[in-house]
């Protein structure tokens, strides 16, 4: 019997209207979706008028559920993987299941789609013709700085997640080791009712954030250049 194939399907990081009429064909036609939650999964599942087994697939089950969606693959069945929101694989555990298919020669199928990465780069107004994406920080200062130090003297666009928990404490870092007049946005609730863009130098973009909340998932972006380096570099 022949493989199953492995879809990697992008799902939308806000609205529901971002699904690709591609993402909602192949999610009604597999036998079998692997999802971050079952729950979110789930919500995007009833607004597409989908019923479909889910299995929970995240960082701490990764490894014991791995073996049983690959025998699912070796036994025909065709899967989708899809995390909570956005292109699976991006911050989450979803290339551990990616590489283990590929060195078992199942066909792996990846989708385009939404992606709170790219969504907030072309967003932000920031050189987009190069990035950095760091995912979600270190969170001891130490090891912070030093990553974020390391992706500065790139010279591009430095992209990384952040928690409402911890954001006013990651601009005053930033605040502490960026240069003045450093060009910062913090993009939020990206797609969703809310969504804000916050752009400005970061002493711009500390003193809108220091007295007011900031609920939601974000991205927070950063460019090292001066604002004139960044038109220059926009019209090469």
């Amino acid at each position: 019997m022949a493989n199953g194939t492995l879809y990697v399907v992008p799902t939308p990081i806000g609205n529901l209207e971002d699904i690709t009429f591609r993402a909602a064909r192949i999610l009604k036609e597999v036998d079998l979706i692997a999802c971050e939650d079952t729950r979110q999964t789930f919500k995007l599942l009833n607004h597409l008028a989908i019923t479909k087994r889910l299995v929970s697939f995240y960082s701490y089950n990764q490894v014991r559920r791995i073996p049983g969606i690959i025998d699912e693959l070796r036994s025909g069945k065709n899967v989708a993987l899809v995390s909570d929101s956005g292109t699976p694989g991006i911050s989450d555990p979803g290339f551990f299941l990616v590489g283990k298919a590929i060195a078992e020669s199942i066909s792996v199928v990846p989708l385009p789609g939404p992606s709170a990465v790219t969504t907030a780069l072309v967003g932000s107004g920031l050189p987009s013709d190069g990035f950095v994406f760091l995912g979600f920080l270190k969170k001891k200062p130490g090891k912070m700085k030093k990553e974020l130090a390391s992706a500065l003297t790139l010279g591009k666009t430095v992209v990384f997640y952040e928690s409402t928990h911890r954001i006013k404490k990651t601009v005053e870092f930033l605040s502490s080791m960026l240069p003045a007049g450093t060009r910062i946005v913090i993009a939020r609730e990206l797609t969703k009712k809310f969504e804000e863009f916050i752009r400005g130098t970061i002493e711009e973009v500390s003193a809108q954030v220091r007295n007011r909340e900031l609920p939601g998932e974000m991205a927070v972006l950063v460019y090292p250049g001066k604002e004139q380096e960044q038109e220059e570099q926009q019209y090469e």
